[in-house]
């Protein structure tokens, strides 16, 4: 499973659209992609596995504190 955080006013989805959502959220000034950097412990050493299970956790951590609700997580099977 795909996970990915974008904002509730994107038209496009992160997963299967990465291009033109990143476009959208750069030119809105958002920077998600920044933001959720962040909050994520990055390595050469680290399993994909455990980064996408950080990059869920750090979703959920955003999500958490967003009390506007302006960020929202997207799931999608990737097969």
């Amino acid at each position: 499973m795909a996970v990915a955080l974008t904002t509730i006013d994107n038209p496009y989805d992160p997963i299967t659209d990465f291009d033109n959502w990143y476009l959208y959220d750069e030119q809105k000034g958002y920077h998600t992609s920044s933001y959720l950097a962040r909050l994520i412990k990055d390595s050469d050493d680290v399993d994909p596995a455990f980064m996408e299970f950080q990059k869920e956790q750090a979703i959920d951590e955003i999500l958490a504190m967003d009390q506007s609700g302006f960020y929202k997580k997207v799931e999608k099977d990737i097969k």
